[in-house]
C-alpha cells in the first residue's frame, strides 16, 4: 500500500545493538531494483497496529537477526528521514534505541517479502571497523555518532539528529 505524498510520517523504531565487546550490529541491504546499490543500516522498522516504539523495536529486532536476549535502553538520536525505495517514497520519523545483547550469534529471521528482496546479511562492526568503512551506511554520521557514545554513554535525552533527504 503507497501512501499518499504529504501523509502521516511512518513511526519508525529502531536498534544500536551493542555486544559485550561494544560492537555494533548492521543489516547489509540493497535497492531491490538495483542490487549493485548497497548499504548497511541499523536493524528496525514501522510501527505496528498500537504497538510502542519500545515493543516495536524488540519485535523488529527478532524477525530480523533473531536476537530476543535484549536488554533496551533509552532513545538516543531521533531523525527524519526521506528516501527513494523499491518504487517509492518513504518519509520516516525515526527512533533509535541503544540496547545490548550478550547474544552475539545472529542470522537473518522473519524477514518481510520486500525484506527478502532487499537484505543480504548482518554483521557486528566495531567502532574502528566503522570509521575506516568505505561503503555507504544509514544514518550518515553513525561511524561519528557510535564513536561519541561509546566516548560519553547515552546523551540524558535524545539527541535530534539533522534531516536527511537522499
Amino acid at each position: 500500500m503507497t501512501e499518499p505524498h504529504g501523509q502521516d510520517l511512518r513511526r519508525v523504531a529502531r536498534v544500536i545493538l551493542l555486544d559485550p565487546d561494544d560492537r555494533i550490529l548492521l543489516l547489509h541491504g540493497y535497492e531491490p531494483d538495483d542490487p549493485g546499490q548497497t548499504w548497511w543500516f541499523t536493524p528496525g522498522g514501522g510501527l505496528e497496529g498500537d504497538e510502542t516504539r519500545e515493543q516495536a523495536a524488540l519485535r523488529e529486532l527478532a524477525e530480523e537477526t533473531g536476537i530476543t536476549d535484549v536488554v533496551l535502553g533509552p532513545v538516543l538520536w531521533q531523525r527524519h528521514c526521506s528516501f527513494p525505495f523499491d518504487g517509492r517514497r518513504w518519509d520516516q520519523d525515526e527512533w533509535y534505541f541503544l540496547a545490548r545483547t550478550t547474544q552475539t550469534t545472529a542470522a537473518l529471521g522473519a524477514l518481510t517479502e520486500l525484506e527478502t528482496r532487499s537484505v543480504t546479511g548482518l554483521r557486528w562492526w566495531t567502532s574502528a571497523e566503522l570509521s575506516a568503512a568505505r561503503e555507504t551506511v544509514y544514518p550518515t554520521r553513525l561511524a561519528e555518532l557510535f564513536r561519541t557514545l561509546l566516548d560519553e554513554g547515552p546523551p540524558s535525552a535524545p539527541v535530534v539528529l539533522a534531516p536527511e533527504i537522499v
